[in-house]
């Protein structure tokens, strides 16, 4: 060794510096990849323990938020970015590099973070969790990224509307392109529709709540709120939106069950189930798919006030108990069972009023799911099919002759929805169901566009509300 390099001084190493907003966004990826979690019950509880160390204020949860619901959310568009940035095919880079890239490629393409700031702290994040070498990867590919906006970067990856357009819209909106096709068949129309319904899949949804009948009314509730935290519902008159930024769980009426999180679509399915007109009695009503209890809740609610009771049923243990807590203190009675639909334990022909709102695939909820987007699969629909058929031929055997029974679910999907009422009512894979159609639309007065019917179909970028399903059918004999 000459003696210039003998007095050269060794470069000191620099410990990265641990941002707990950054960290904490990343922990929850990978909870979301690695254990099939969902972000909206990961998240509330990595949050309240930062609070609870003192490592995190509101901005700091309202950022962490915004990353992980931001990534997932934009995850399609994020992935073909990074994918021209590298030179190997995607899967194979690590998850956990793939969560960092996620996530720096969305400070720098989706918020209004500096580009310095999103590059450094994105490195300084894959140092403590990836470690030096790989960090220094992950600096390469978001330097590239950083030479781009995002709009120039879509016309860069996506092919061209005109050649694909399913697959445009699968790169540009951030949808695997099975679920743009099934969304477009559903919706139907040109372009401007199903872009405005993709579009509205990317938006972060509106908190809204529930006042319970015969517990708090929708006009006490806001009361509470006031005008700068509360506004009223659409079209639900029992619905309240939170305006940006308020927490459910600091609300009195929440806490204490009196009022609920329920979004607006499932209120007007329960509310329309209720008002269905009946002739004859009217006191025995059956939600025979009742968790986690927001439909149960007010569908007990409103029974209460009509000297009804409501006999919820749910076959998952420890759904039932989330059951058991939504409706806890209703003022009415009502009974919480363990049990399951295909194989019911009552008696056939004794309900009024049957609400089966079916397990799906729950693409009608991405906005508030996103990672749900990126985990089904095409041939789910398949798996879901029996079961949802077999429901509703018990619900239908459950209720008595002129009862209504509400079919509902989490899906726009045509195979999810007016194919299985086709093909109970038809009498496909089974008996035929003895029933007619009741028009839904009347018994949802105000709100706008639920076409032809005689079934209803909300949208996001229409209603402002998840994309829930609803047909009723009254047993004729």
């Amino acid at each position: 060794m000459n003696e210039q390099a003998r007095r050269r001084p060794s470069k000191t190493y620099r410990r990265p510096k641990k941002d707990p907003v950054r960290i904490l966004a990343f922990e929850a990826l990978r909870a979301v990849d690695e254990r099939a979690a969902y972000a909206n019950l990961v998240l509330p509880p990595l949050l309240k323990k930062a609070r609870e160390a003192g490592d995190f204020d509101n901005r700091d949860a309202a950022l962490a938020t915004e990353l992980v619901y931001g990534t997932l959310r934009r995850q399609g568009t994020y992935d073909a970015i990074i994918s021209a940035c590298i030179d190997r095919p995607l899967r194979q880079v690590d998850p956990p590099v793939l969560d960092v890239l996620a996530l720096g490629a969305h400070q720098l393409l989706g918020t209004r973070i500096p580009t310095h700031a999103a590059v450094s702290a994105s490195v300084e994040l894959a140092r403590v969790v990836l470690g030096d070498g790989r960090a220094k990867f992950v600096n390469a590919v978001l330097r590239k990224i950083s030479k781009d906006d995002l709009d120039a970067w879509v016309e860069r990856v996506a092919p061209p509307y005109d050649e694909d357009a399913e697959d445009h819209l699968a790169v540009v909106h951030s949808h695997p392109r099975w679920i743009v096709s099934a969304l477009w068949d559903a919706l139907g129309g040109g372009r401007a529709g199903i872009e405005d319904l993709l579009e509205a899949d990317n938006e972060r949804p509106e908190v809204t709540l529930v006042a319970r009948p015969g517990r708090v009314s929708a006009d006490a509730l806001l009361d509470t709120l006031g005008e700068e935290s509360g506004l009223p519902g659409r079209w639900s008159p029992y619905a309240v939106r939170l305006t940006e930024g308020g927490e459910p769980g600091a609300i009195d009426a929440v806490r204490e069950g009196r009022a609920g999180v329920q979004d607006e679509g499932s209120q007007l399915v329960a509310v329309a189930l209720a008002n269905a007109p009946l002739e004859g009695t009217d006191s025995r009503w059956l939600d025979g798919c009742a968790g986690p209890g927001g439909k149960a809740a007010l569908l007990a609610a409103l029974a209460a006030e009509r000297g009804a009771r409501l006999l919820a049923s749910e076959k998952q243990p420890h759904r039932a108990r989330l059951v058991e807590r939504a409706l806890a203190g209703n003022p009415g009675p009502y009974q919480v069972i363990t049990a399951d639909g295909t194989r019911p334990p009552w008696r056939p022909g004794v309900f009024d009023r049957v609400l089966v709102d079916v397990p799906c695939t729950g693409l009608g909820a991405l906005r508030r799911r996103p990672e749900a987007r990126w985990r089904r699969r095409p041939e789910d629909l398949e798996g879901f099919a029996p079961l949802q058929r077999s429901l509703l031929r018990e619900a239908l055997k459950a209720v008595r002759v002129g009862g209504v029974v509400g079919y509902a679910t989490c899906s726009p999907h045509l195979a999810e929805t007016r194919v299985v009422v086709e093909d109970v009512l038809k009498g496909r894979g089974g008996p035929a169901a003895e029933a007619e159609w009741v028009d839904a639309r009347p018994l949802m007065p105000g709100v706008a566009a639920l076409g032809d019917g005689p079934d209803v179909q909300l949208w996001p970028h229409v209603h402002g509300t998840d994309a829930m399903y609803l047909a009723l059918l009254r047993r004729t004999a």
